[in-house]
């Protein structure tokens, strides 16, 4: 097939604002570097009406194709991923841009499952898709720092080359058409101030008792390491096409993300890298180690300070960053694993964070289904080792995280990829809105403490949603595990004015 058609747009803008008329679109996707961060984020993606939809639960996938039909195949998802990305691949190097059409939605932490045997414990009470993917021939490119913006298309699924340029500029043109009136975002609208009860399957105690026996099998030597999370979830109040631009605002995130995906509208405002290949050379940027930001200067400088001098948040990294060179090594090059950053002290809104980067190339006859074999889920959001945290995560978090620490991203048909770390993540999903924090439990680690650090990860997701953080944490419901969804509230939520 020929090379994508690449077409600059006399416009300049931000990714949210060439987005904000395609929000609405089933299927429409932002991928947008809200923070750039030199050396990791600068472009932003935007993508809608894919030619193809895969979803996968287990061994089966369904597929549907942009004129509504619909079929299911039976096997190893990630082999027919694999198959289908190479139907529709191109050549490497053929597009100068970082991502010229592919598949793009989210990964499942669930997708495990299908990579290593793990017991089934964990209520799947959403019913998660292990991927949801969209495959498409158009996408927006922008360039956050030029605010460049590039129309791609490459004609697929057509083959032939005259019929691949025919569909090419037809949907140049269409695409065009959505968006041909672009005006500057407005500052969030200011939300009503809510007050609900925070329906959550810890409490404090719950959560602590869970800390202690991770705790014990790090003691009994089975782990030196493992990441524990819980689950909140609130009634849905608003658009989240407008919690998007609200969150953007108060956490601005280098690995921002919104997705419309039918039932499911995902809102990420993620800091965290899992994996960006680009012309072979793999990276992937851990986070392990978060201090809240200071109320003022000086509070700022202690937390940097602290978490800069932290033994036990270095030791936590270094162990995670041998974990994923092990990792990287299944399917890199030999030889060209390396850590060219162990530790680094970034500054995000509402936290610091301690990250460290890992790079390789990828071996000859690798690819990127390889890379995902090879290093899904990352070890960040695990523990070490991960075989054996991942056993004890679905020991002791009652339901399955779903979205949560998995992925979104892309995966190129020219082979480039890149996809974050699902954290600081809103899950809208019919009548309710679901979001996880966790954090990493050592030998070291007070429960309490760790409980803390929790709600101090939720604080901007809180408040992108209009509620007030303390009274909601005062709020907290706790909710069994099974619990039907859609029951009435114990509480009724209220509005306490603008």
């Amino acid at each position: 097939m020929p090379n994508p058609l690449i077409m600059p747009l006399p416009v300049k803008a931000r990714g949210a604002e060439i987005f904000a008329p395609l929000a609405h679109l089933p299927m429409s996707i932002l991928l947008e570097s809200a923070l750039v961060v030199p050396g990791f984020s600068r472009y932003s993606f935007i993508m809608t009406k894919p030619f193809l939809q895969v979803q996968a639960k287990g061994q089966k996938l369904v597929l549907r194709d942009e004129e509504g039909r619909e079929w299911t195949e039976e096997g190893n998802p990630l082999e027919l991923l694999r198959n289908l990305l190479r139907h529709y691949q191109y050549p490497s190097g053929g597009c100068p841009l970082p991502f010229c059409g592919g598949a793009a939605g989210f990964i499942s932490y669930d997708l495990g499952r299908q990579l290593e045997r793990l017991p089934s414990r964990a209520l799947d009470d959403l019913s998660t898709p292990d991927f949801y993917l969209g495959f498409y021939d158009t996408a927006l490119v922008v360039d956050e720092l030029s605010r460049e913006v590039f129309l791609v298309a490459t004609g697929l699924p057509e083959k032939e080359p005259r019929q691949a340029q025919k569909r090419a500029l037809a949907r140049a043109a269409e695409l065009s058409e959505l968006i041909r009136n672009i005006t500057p975002l407005p500052p969030p609208r200011p939300l009503p101030a809510q007050e609900c009860p925070l329906y959550a399957h810890f409490d404090a105690s719950s959560y602590c008792e869970a800390v202690i026996r991770a705790k014990e099998y790090i003691a009994a030597g089975d782990i030196f390491q493992v990441n524990l999370s819980q689950r909140f979830s609130l009634p849905r109040l608003f658009d989240p096409r407008e919690v998007y631009l609200r969150l953007r605002a108060i956490n601005p995130a280098p690995m921002a993300a919104y997705l419309n995906l039918g039932e499911w509208q995902i809102v990420s405002a993620s800091p965290e890298r899992f994996l960006q290949v680009r012309n072979g050379r793999v990276e992937t940027r851990p986070i392990k180690g978060t201090r809240p930001r200071g109320s003022d200067p000086v509070n700022d400088a202690r937390m940097r300070e602290e978490l800069w001098h932290s033994e036990k948040d270095r030791a936590e990294l270094t162990m995670i960053v041998d974990l994923e060179r092990n990792d990287l090594g299944k399917v890199c090059r030999p030889g060209s694993v390396r850590v060219p950053e162990l530790f680094r002290l970034e500054e995000y809104a509402t936290v610091f964070h301690l990250v460290a980067t890992v790079q390789g190339e990828l071996a000859p006859g690798k690819d990127l289904v390889d890379l995902i074999k090879a290093a899904f889920p990352g070890g960040s959001i695990t523990g070490a080792p991960k075989i054996r945290a991942m056993e004890i995560i679905e020991e002791l978090e009652p339901v399955r995280r779903g979205i949560y620490t998995g992925s979104i991203g892309y995966l190129g048909f020219d082979g480039n990829a890149d996809l974050s770390i699902v954290i600081r993540t809103l899950i809208f999903r019919k009548e309710r809105v679901y979001f996880q924090v966790g954090g990493g439990i050592t030998s070291d680690s007070d429960p309490y403490a760790e409980y803390l650090e929790t709600l101090d990860k939720a604080r901007a997701l809180v408040r992108a949603m209009g509620f007030d953080e303390e009274k909601v944490f005062r709020s907290l419901v706790l909710e069994k595990p099974g619990k039907e969804e859609g029951q009435p509230w114990e509480q009724p939520c209220s509005s306490t004015g603008a």
